[in-house]
């Protein structure tokens, strides 16, 4: 990356396993796609569901040349689940964002057999 990692939480405490659990799954994002220019992380607990509890949010923005990644999943009750649906969410994203940059679209299909006349 070529900008810091950006990681704020909203109405929950940052705690050093939070933050590392984003860290590695950055790291892992950058490894998959190099070209990442920056990668902004927010980790919110928006209020309490009277049934439900407490839900966690995870929003990425991601910046690459030429498009943006903006990943924003359903809350969640466990945040390790939120942080870890949203990174994979934005990886499948950068995929596709390669395999446009390679030139490569959806894989054609091929013809399985062939047909033949009935004489």
């Amino acid at each position: 990356m070529k900008l810091p990692l950006q990681i704020t939480a909203r109405n929950i405490e940052l705690t050093e396993a939070i933050e590392g659990a984003v860290r590695d799954r950055a790291r892992k994002l950058e490894r998959f796609y190099d070209r990442i220019v920056s990668c902004r992380v927010v980790v919110d607990a928006p209020h309490r569901h009277q049934r439900k509890g407490v839900m966690y949010n995870a929003c990425i923005d991601i910046t690459v040349p030429g498009s943006e990644v903006v990943v924003k999943r359903e809350p969640h009750e466990d945040l390790y689940v939120a942080i870890h649906e949203a990174f994979d969410a934005a990886r499948r994203q950068l995929q596709e964002i390669s395999r446009r940059q390679r030139g490569g679209g959806k894989p054609l299909l091929r013809p399985v057999g062939e047909v033949v006349a009935e004489t």
